[in-house]
């Protein structure tokens, strides 16, 4: 009867998915990311590529050494998170088993209904269009990160300059690289709210009372 009572409870607590290290280092990610996305809207401004500049308001900084510092101490910070959370990944099977887990024939077989799964987000669960996103996301990072050093010290790194073309073809592709973070970002944070509990989830590391209830239905 006891054991009943137990089993019964352990239904009822919601599961979960996203342990505390895993939280952290998301919610750190997440501050770097817009700091460095601020920040960097400010730099663009005082050397523009394309005849456009972005509202001040939207910029951090104040000015191009401001922001130039919040620029590298964010840059940093994501790099030193980034790496503590592969090694974390690699070391429980977290990565591996929820990021490059794909099957290119179950997916190829699969792709429209992964598409329309695409905004079911929270189950602690990642399709196959949210795990290309993570990998591709993962690769843009260390893209903006040497193409952010070729762009900071050009002559003292020449030879990785030169792997991106030079001065200005690391400016072409830290600035591309940005764009892709931020349309990244766009569809994480959209598929994020258009799913309630997905956010809380973030918070509390489990899957909401309602979240669970359909899981247990399935």
């Amino acid at each position: 009867m006891l054991k009943s009572l137990e089993n019964t409870r352990e239904r009822k607590k919601p599961k979960l998915i996203h342990p505390l290290f895993v939280r952290i280092t998301h919610w750190i990610n997440a501050f770097a990311a817009i700091a460095m996305l601020m920040s960097g809207l400010r730099i663009y401004n005082a050397s523009p590529l394309y005849e456009f500049r972005f509202p001040p308001d939207v910029t951090l900084g104040g000015w191009l050494a401001g922001a130039l510092a919040w620029h590298f101490a964010a840059m940093w910070l994501l790099v030193i998170n980034g790496i503590a959370y592969l090694i974390y990944g690699t070391y429980t099977g977290h990565f591996i088993r929820r990021m490059l887990n794909i099957q290119p024939m179950a997916a190829y077989r699969n792709v429209k209904l992964e598409i329309k799964q695409l905004l079911i987000h929270g189950t602690g669960e990642y399709n196959l269009i949210q795990r290309v996103l993570y990998i591709v996301v993962i690769w843009d990072v260390i893209i903006l990160f040497f193409s952010g050093l070729a762009m900071w010290k050009p002559v003292q790194l020449h030879k990785l300059a030169e792997i991106f073309g030079g001065y200005e073809g690391a400016r072409h592709f830290h600035f591309y690289g940005m764009s892709v973070l931020v349309i990244f970002l766009f569809l994480h944070v959209s598929a994020a709210f258009a799913v309630k509990g997905t956010v809380q989830s973030m918070f509390t590391g489990r899957l909401s009372k309602a979240q669970q209830e359909k899981l247990d239905r399935r």
